[in-house]
């Protein structure tokens, strides 16, 4: 099945959303920035995202929208020779962070194959999420997250920061005497960078994979 320019729009605007804000648009906001002349007109789409596995929604959150890709049902909508191949490198932390060299080697063949509308920025490779940390943003335990490779992040942007010799993915807040990663799970607490920490910006998180696990 073949997206339609409305559900592409909507596609892109929740990627440009995750991207700038860290979280998917809601309903309503959806319903204003497509013009529409109510929330059930977005329900409408969304529900069409849905079914052909462009979208996932978690049930009784008003912004639990999480961007997949099924290649077997988004018939026609993979362009082989636009799609992305990206590589698998390893695990990242969403709890507890991990050593940045653990279960980072990859095999040559983990590779997938990926629409590049599901991701925004492009990605360059992979991770497999591992624990809930970021569970209220969507990024779920085994989940496959795209990451753009850059050394540059605004506050509020979710990233793949290495402390030390540890790597995770939080939310990255920038403040006038502090730099602290975030949690999206109250069980968990906020990283407060210290100075005498090695700290960096290994890549933008710009969406997600769910496979079966």
């Amino acid at each position: 099945m073949q997206l339609t320019d409305t559900q592409t729009a909507i596609l892109e605007l929740i990627a440009e959303r995750l991207e700038t804000e860290g979280v998917p648009p809601s309903q309503t906001e959806i319903a204003a920035a497509m013009g529409f002349k109510g929330v059930r007109a977005a329900q409408y789409h969304l529900d069409a995202l849905e079914k052909i596995g462009a979208i996932e929604r978690v049930p009784g959150r008003a912004r639990g929208i999480r961007l997949k890709h099924q290649p077997a049902a988004v018939q026609g909508a993979l362009d082989l020779d636009t799609a992305l191949r990206l590589p698998v490198l390893g695990q990242v932390a969403a709890g507890r962070p991990i050593e940045a060299g653990e279960d980072r080697q990859f095999n040559p063949e983990d590779y997938l194959l990926l629409d590049r509308l599901c991701f925004h920025p492009t990605p360059d490779y992979l991770l497999r999420v591992r624990g809930d940390s970021m569970r209220d943003d969507g990024i779920l335990e085994g989940d496959l997250i795209g990451v753009h490779s850059t050394r540059e992040a605004r506050s509020g942007q979710t990233v793949i920061a290495r402390l030390d010799d540890e790597v995770t993915v939080k939310r990255l807040s920038i403040e006038a005497d502090r730099i602290r990663l975030l949690p999206r799970n109250p069980e968990f607490a906020p990283i407060e960078v210290t100075p005498d920490q090695d700290f960096a910006i290994e890549g933008l998180y710009c969406g997600l994979l769910r496979t079966n696990r």
